[in-house]
């Protein structure tokens, strides 16, 4: 009966691996499908900026999201079968270590009635001398047997307690998994309110569209030199050698296919390029490890609308921002700042969705929400920008002046402000490449 109990286990064992084999081949297929929309939306990034290059930028948009639901979807499926598979596995190994444990059990009873007797007993039992020795040879053959089942059963145990591992991580990625999914469903509905309320604004007319367009260019740069006025008011000195040593990848990409190459630059085949980096010039390889004067204060990472982004070192949140009191206008839109603890704090913004919270520690690598396109932006991004954490600071927080701007009727702002020595490259403390590409 057990013979045909393990038996039956391991044939559903094979049928359990002939299904997850298959729903890889289905995942695969699926991730095919994202890509392919990644590129159309790319392709309609470069072109020119109408209302019909809009909408459709939004429709296929929503047939990636929704594609990524389904992806998640079979994912979880996908992990249910593993979870089972495991959960037959080590059942198996549970009824091998039984059956060890009786058989060793067995062999010990053999060996303590053999041990029981003396060697006078032992002389006297056997009629020959060849009898004698016979037995000897039989008492040192229950000694091996004795050690081969207890280095089985070792085996055993530790294979059982490897799979038993294996079944708690599997555990846990299926519950962020399910966790992703409800993030994905969110993702879509705001893409799609997105949409509707374009579409209402402009009442599909392009000329509307141009004015909106035109409205939100004049209120970010407004903004933005509301936001440099203020920072030319702070003055702090920075001791370089309180930074930590530059080129030595402190830091960690904070995307998973990310990298130095410039998108435009011959990048376009890597997921993650850079679209905008540091300083004065918009795509200047080499700018001043210290920013010095007006142009870009971090770096631009290509990222779709929903890319998960993690934490380029460990550190403590210091702030997230969520509300929206001035849209369309803040070029940050919703972003988190992290403070790394050796004088490295860093910023990613116009992100969609935010998953952690401020006071919150995170590890290296560690996910902390979706890259999107809040504030104000010509496409989704991640904006990533490294401060020296001495010298920034969040208007209104922990003693800080509060910060009412003009641009947007008098709504106090918290943003993150250094002055222009607090802002380091990023492409100092990064690796050439994320490990992902």
């Amino acid at each position: 009966m057990l013979f045909l109990a393990s038996a039956a286990r391991a044939s559903r064992v094979n049928e359990l691996k002939n299904q997850i084999s298959d729903k890889s081949g289905q995942i695969a297929a699926i991730e095919k499908e994202i890509e392919a929309y990644e590129k159309q939306i790319d392709a309609t990034l470069k072109e020119k900026k109408t209302l019909k290059n809009e909408i459709y930028l939004l429709r296929v948009r929503a047939k990636k999201l929704n594609t990524g639901i389904y992806l998640t979807e079979k994912k979880i499926e996908a992990s249910d079968l593993t979870i089972k598979k495991l959960a037959l596995e080590i059942g198996r190994k549970a009824e091998g270590i039984t059956g060890k444990k009786d058989s060793l059990a067995e062999v010990m009873r053999k060996m303590n009635e053999m041990e029981s007797k003396t060697m006078v007993e032992i002389t006297l039992a056997n009629d020959t001398l060849s009898d004698f020795f016979s037995d000897l040879e039989q008492m040192n053959g229950i000694q091996e047997k004795i050690s081969v089942n207890l280095k089985e059963l070792k085996k055993l145990k530790e294979i059982l307690q490897t799979e038993k591992t294996a079944k708690e991580k599997e555990k846990e990625r299926q519950e962020e998994l399910r966790e992703e999914l409800v993030d994905q469903k969110v993702l879509v509905n705001r893409n799609k309110k997105r949409k509707d309320t374009l579409l209402w604004r402009t009442k599909n007319k392009e000329a509307n569209y141009r004015k909106i367009l035109s409205e939100r260019k004049a209120r970010q740069k407004a903004l933005e030199n509301e936001i440099r006025e203020l920072e030319q008011q702070i003055r702090i000195e920075i001791d370089p050698n309180s930074l930590p040593p530059t080129g030595t990848g402190v830091l960690k990409w904070p995307l998973k296919y990310g990298s130095a190459i410039s998108c435009w630059g011959g990048g376009k085949i890597t997921r993650n390029c850079v679209t905008q980096f540091f300083g004065n010039t918009s795509f200047a390889t080499k700018s001043p490890q210290i920013y010095k004067g007006k142009g870009h204060r971090g770096i631009d990472l290509r990222a779709g609308v929903g890319t998960k982004v993690t934490a380029a070192a460990g550190g403590v949140v210091r702030f997230v921002y969520r509300d929206k009191p001035c849209t369309g206008a803040y070029y940050g839109g919703k972003w988190i700042l992290i403070d790394h603890g050796n004088n490295l704090s860093t910023l990613y913004a116009h992100l969609s969705l935010i998953k952690v919270v401020p006071g919150q520690r995170v590890k290296a690598g560690q996910f902390i929400g979706y890259s999107g396109e809040s504030g104000y932006v010509t496409g989704p991004h991640l904006h990533f920008t490294v401060f020296a954490t001495k010298a920034v600071r969040v208007t209104g927080e922990n003693g800080e002046k509060p910060y009412f701007s003009k641009v947007c009727k008098g709504v106090q702002l918290k943003i993150p402000i250094s002055p222009n020595n607090g802002y380091l490259n990023p492409l100092s403390y990064l690796p050439n490449r994320a490990n992902g590409e």
